[in-house]
């Protein structure tokens, strides 16, 4: 019993230390924030669950910050309630988090972990592009990161071009330069300046001619060739005007089966690459609750399936794939128009995609928990009926009064009776006397 109270008062304090490190911003926010502060927020909602789930995450990376001494202020704020400051930052949905630096906005929509936040928050702290000075610094870095991204030679027209894109895109990645004698002996670059990204155990050079726009050619190859993929990746991945092919697999209970899927789409995105990687990213994906909200139906899994992100269309085979001759017959199929693309983001679909979720969404919520759901529907359905029967007895007292300020309108007046007609003057009795 000791050892618990113990235990339960080292929780306290701790909780209350990592709070302590995590400022609640109000109002009061807009007028106190100086120029030259940096500030990661937090804009939430107390209703919020996913908020819910995040906030611990997100105190976790302000003690880590603090005890790495960034300069980096970390904070929390209840948009509902603070509704200037969630206005004044362009809040649309929970949770936001938000990197304020300079007269810059940064919005950080990656994985909700602390090492993916800390990782942005050092990311945008520090210079839009940084320099590597030695092959030891070179080698460092490159471990660190699934993918590299270097401008090699001397300031140049396109080095200009480097940096303008390192500008835009630095929430998603880190942009370094360096001289040609720090990189590997085994890197042979031909024609400096250039641009090189180096991923999955080799490295490409930046072709204008081939390659067109240097910034559009950073944001399609700044993911692996094939790697885990989730619905934040699957968002940014939509803006690079690629298509993705998916391997939906149960990773929590793997079968032969998706082992099979995951290594015959590993197999082609690596042995096809020239051949597939201007039109398409690879990728497996847990689960396949997120490809069900878009298709609107149950899914197999193991199975393949390709994305067109870009309109919300789906592609799936017409037939089994059970080897990597059928793999790349319907991957050529996508490509040359013979397989229709399903879905799309018309008004129809929208509106059977948001009827979909709502559904599925009742039934999750009375799965996990039945009875607070039917109180929760309950009260919301309950007062319709209340405010529908009330609008109907008013309308209705409302008709009732109408038609009987029309009722003397709509019928002939009463003709006069003569001796008991008010708007005739009284005659006497003629032959009697009045006393």
């Amino acid at each position: 019993m000791f050892l618990f109270k113990v235990a339960v008062i080292c929780t306290v304090v701790l909780s209350f230390r990592v709070s302590a490190y995590v400022d609640e911003l109000d109002y009061t926010f807009l007028e106190t924030k100086r120029p030259d502060e940096i500030w990661l927020i937090m804009f939430f909602g107390p209703w919020c669950e996913y908020c819910q789930k995040l906030d611990p995450v997100f105190r976790d990376v302000g003690a880590e910050l603090r005890s790495l001494g960034s300069p980096v202020n970390v904070g929390v704020c209840d948009g509902n309630k603070h509704t200037a400051v969630a206005r004044e930052y362009k809040v649309k949905g929970y949770p936001t988090i938000l990197m304020l630096k300079n007269d810059g906005l940064f919005n950080y929509q990656g994985d909700r972990s602390k090492d993916s936040i800390i990782e942005f928050a050092d990311r945008i702290t520090g210079p839009v592009v940084r320099t590597l000075n030695s092959p030891q610094l070179f080698q460092n870095v490159m471990r660190r990161h699934d993918v590299l991204i270097v401008y090699i030679g001397a300031s140049s027209l396109l080095k200009g071009n480097y940096t303008s894109a390192a500008r835009e895109l630095i929430v998603h990645c880190s942009f370094y330069s360096a001289s040609r004698d720090v990189l590997p002996k085994a890197v042979s670059i031909a024609k400096l300046p250039t641009v090189a990204i180096f991923k999955d155990g080799t490295y490409f050079t930046y072709n204008e001619e081939q390659d067109g726009d240097l910034k559009t050619w950073i944001s399609q190859e700044r993911f692996p060739n094939y790697f885990k993929i989730d619905k934040y990746t699957l968002y940014f991945m939509g803006e690079t005007g690629k298509l993705v092919a998916l391997a939906l697999v149960d990773e929590r209970r793997p079968s032969p089966e998706s082992i099979r899927y995951k290594r015959v789409l590993e197999t082609v995105a690596t042995d096809y690459r020239e051949l597939y990687s201007r039109y398409f990213h690879f990728g497996f994906m847990e689960g396949n609750e997120y490809v069900k909200g878009l298709v609107m139906r149950d899914v197999a899994m193991p199975s393949f399936i390709v994305l067109n992100l870009s309109n919300d269309g789906y592609f799936l085979p017409p037939e089994g794939v059970a080897n990597q001759e059928q793999l790349l017959n319907f991957l050529n199929g996508v490509l040359n128009n013979t397989i229709e693309c399903q879905g799309g983001n018309g008004a129809i679909q929208r509106m059977k995609r948001l009827y979909y979720g709502f559904i599925n969404t009742i039934k999750e919520m009375y799965t996990e928990a039945p009875v607070a759901s039917t109180v929760i529907i309950s009260v919301p359905v309950g007062m319709f009926i209340i405010v529908v029967r009330v609008c109907v007895y008013v309308w209705r007292k409302n008709r009732e009064v109408e038609d009987d300020d029309e009722l003397p309108s709509s019928s002939p007046p009463p003709k006069s009776s003569g001796t008991n007609s008010r708007n005739q003057p009284h005659k006497r009795p003629v032959g009697k006397k009045t006393n």
